[in-house]
């Protein structure tokens, strides 16, 4: 069940978005030079590597892959601002979901840099289910965890949580549940796009 309304999913959203696929290519090609699209190898299901696709949103020569992207980070360019705020750089992981390699809700994947290090003890479990395009620690990295501007801070305080809300997900799946954090995936974009920049944290963090 889950498998057809991904299946479904990616396809109406890849017709639906289509000229905005369309646009955000030809703008990323006109303002940074290099490739509109990013392949980036992250951590799947049962620990297989993947290339995850995305909208860059980053200067080609923006360094060495970090823990996580930081307020201010000036490794983005201008438009790539805009499509990170709005999670466009994300669609072309509708790709990755036609292709097997993710779901529309789940676990967000890790790069292969960092995912040894934190895939550890229970949270090895995260990898039992495909990843997603959204999910409630990825919902609260990007309400609470993009405000973090330095690093390890980011990694001492917000990391041990994001693990959580990730375990907490693999826990209690469920199509109900991937309804309601797709809903709230979009109203909080929304939200955000119109200007709002607080958020309660998730409710499941006292769950878990």
């Amino acid at each position: 069940m889950k498998r057809a309304f991904d299946l479904l999913f990616a396809v109406c959203f890849l017709l639906i978005f289509s000229p905005v696929y369309i646009i955000t290519y030809v703008i990323i090609k006109v303002v940074s030079p290099g490739p509109a699209f990013f392949k980036a190898k992250r951590v799947g299901l049962h620990g297989k590597v993947f290339a995850c696709y995305k909208f860059r949103s980053m200067r080609v020569d923006s360094g060495k892959v970090k823990l996580t992207t930081l307020q201010n980070d000036d490794r983005i360019f201008p438009f790539g601002k805009f499509i990170r705020k709005t999670k466009i750089d994300e669609m072309p992981q509708a790709l990755n979901i036609l292709f097997g390699d993710m779901s529309v809700v789940g676990p967000r994947p890790e790069d292969t840099v960092n995912a040894d290090k934190m895939y550890q003890g229970e949270y090895k479990h995260i990898l039992d289910v495909k990843p997603g395009l959204t999910s409630p620690a990825s919902l609260y990295d990007y309400t609470h965890g993009e405000k973090y501007e330095d690093e390890a801070l980011y990694e001492k305080e917000f990391v041990p949580q994001k693990l959580r809300l990730e375990l907490y997900y693999v826990k209690h799946q469920s199509f109900l549940y991937d309804i309601k954090l797709i809903l709230k995936t979009a109203w909080i974009i929304i939200q955000t796009f119109c200007g709002k920049e607080e958020f309660e944290k998730p409710k499941e963090l006292a769950s878990c």
